[in-house]
């Protein structure tokens, strides 16, 4: 036995299964040409950032557009960072964004697929199956160098350009089989190192399916691959997962563009094909004039939870994010109004290079619309799912009479132009606060043209002739024969030539039936609102207004 064999041996005698038996085990995924697959890798920190959404989102749709696979890798290797319960709160906020694994860990402990498991912590004997291959081929050894050691390499490369563990500073490089022998026997702990075949003066090259081609110095550290508890660093899991996962596409974000190089000489190492990268720039935000990654400290929208707790609809934030994610999303949906998100042929080329603005303003424009074009028995029910977690009061109230709450939420939304006042389901309340005496402020604050008096005088009058049959042109017809006898103009134009010869236009006259129904000087059609109110209300709200 060759001298590599016997270090392979000493260093990981449990293991006899080689890198042929994984092949065998993972083999290459049945799926069509030119079908990708992607997968999300969080952490389990118990907090889903909206850069997380964003890049999982683009790893969803990356693989849906092409019939492939998206799969959840959750990397708990750093087990002092797992915080309990953090996988649920992951997969519940992707949930509720639609962004759904095909296989992998689908719930606390849950997992589906053939390429498991997918807990990192769970596929360490994996790991040793290729750190031993590595051994037995001379690129990679054990490192005893304890802390004190490593501050001492740190303290010689004071003036070095280059620093870290590599060429003459690699200390372990060189240990013969007997000095690694006589170590292990004194309890000596160790990691496992890349015996980097690395040239300083040569570059490595990928193509990146977002920032095009890439150029970078080859990596001549001698990165740890194990941890001295056996557990593998980000470095090599992530090189082992994606190929036995047969991870096509390894979409990220760009912090570990600066890790390329190890990526790319790991790959090599190994014997892997090489995936292809999509490094995601940060979503950004603008702030006085400058711009800044979204921060999970100062910013409330960089938490998911901020989304649902607010009651944005799924599909308001996922058509908000495909505007962040393709530049010619705009043009495709003015084109493609009734087409689902799905249809739109999502390419990662077309994805911004810099990073993505974040706009909370173009978000609610985007939910205005979204949610105008709904049915209202959907907003109903929307409504109604979000204020029974977050609001039971209100829950009580809008679900008390479903019929009564659904026709409230219909005015001026079947018609060509419908309404766009609601943004989340939040503002629902507020929004519909005057059709329930329990909620309602009927406060009355008249425009600067209208008197008390004048607005007794046309509420007398009203609260006499208010005939809730009339249809609707009847309604506003008797409005005009109001302003005849109160002195106001049915006429808006004429009112405009001729101030003088009148109190004032019959929108003033709406305008008061309007704060005294309603307590606004805006709502959507005053006569459904009356209508849904009924007579008795109507007419019990115009008493009120005049006492």
């Amino acid at each position: 036995m060759d001298t590599q064999k016997k270090l392979a041996e000493l260093l990981f005698p449990d293991i006899t299964e080689t890198p042929a038996d994984m092949e065998a085990k993972f083999p290459e995924r049945n799926l069509k040409e030119g079908a990708r697959v992607t997968r999300l890798a969080p952490s389990p920190t118990g907090f889903l950032h909206f850069g997380n959404l964003f890049t999982g989102t683009v790893a969803y749709r990356t693989a849906k557009v092409t019939d492939g696979i998206f799969f959840v890798r959750v990397e708990d290797t750093d087990q002092k960072r797992k915080v309990e319960g953090a996988i649920e709160v992951m997969l519940d906020g992707l949930k509720a964004f639609d962004v759904v694994a095909d296989e992998g860990v689908v719930g606390e402990n849950e997992e589906k697929g053939n390429y498991g498991p997918y807990y990192q912590s769970q596929r360490k004997p994996i790991y040793h199956v290729f750190a031993k291959s590595l051994v037995e081929q001379d690129l990679a050894y054990p490192c005893f160098c304890s802390a004190e050691d490593l501050d001492e390499i740190r303290a010689a490369q004071e003036n070095e350009p280059n620093k870290g563990y590599w060429g003459e500073y690699a200390k372990c490089r060189k240990l013969t089989l007997e000095e690694i022998e006589n170590n292990i026997k004194e309890g000596k702990t160790w990691t496992l190192r890349l015996k980097s075949p690395g040239d300083l003066t040569k570059k490595c090259f990928f193509e990146d399916m977002i920032k095009g081609k890439i150029e970078m110095p080859e990596n001549v550290q001698d990165v740890v691959l194990l941890k001295s508890d056996g557990i593998p660093t980000y470095h090599f899991a992530h090189a082992v997962d994606d190929h036995i996962m047969r991870t096509t596409h390894v979409i990220r974000g760009d912090e570990w563009m600066s890790s390329c190089p190890i990526h790319l000489q790991l790959f090599k190492c190994l014997g892997f094909k090489l995936p292809k990268f999509a490094h995601v720039s940060p979503i950004m935000k603008e702030e006085n004039g400058n711009k800044r990654k979204l921060s999970k400290r100062k910013d409330p929208e960089a938490a998911v939870t901020f989304y649902v707790e607010q009651g944005y609809p799924k599909e308001s934030v996922n058509e908000y994010i495909m505007t962040l994610m393709n530049s010619n999303f705009e043009d495709w949906r003015k084109t493609n109004k009734e087409a689902p998100l799905e249809a739109f042929p999502f390419n990662l080329k077309k994805m911004s290079v810099s990073g993505a603005l974040f706009d909370m303003v173009k978000l609610n424009d985007i939910s205005k619309n979204v949610i105008s074009l709904m049915p209202a028995k959907k907003v109903y029910d929307y409504t109604a799912a979000w204020a029974k977690e977050y609001d039971k009061d209100f829950y009580e109230l809008l679900t008390r009479d479903e019929e009564y709450s659904v026709n409230m939420l219909n005015i001026d939304r079947e018609g060509p132009k419908p309404r766009k006042d609601i943004a989340c389901f939040s503002e629902v309340k507020d929004y519909v606060s005057y059709f329930f005496n329990e909620i309602a402020d009927l406060s009355i604050e008249l425009p600067e043209n209208i008197t008390s008096d004048m607005a007794k005088e046309i509420l007398d009058l009203y609260v006499e002739e208010y005939d809730a049959s009339r249809d609707k042109d009847g309604w506003f017809a008797h409005i005009k024969e109001m302003c005849e006898k109160l002195g106001y103009t049915p006429n808006v134009k004429e009112y405009k030539k001729n101030p003088d010869a009148y109190k004032g236009h019959v929108g003033d006259v709406s305008t008061v039936i309007r704060l005294a129904v309603t307590g606004r000087k805006n709502t959507p059609d005053l006569y459904a609102i009356m209508q849904i109110l009924g007579e008795e209300e109507v007419k019990s709200r115009l008493k009120k207004a005049l006492a």
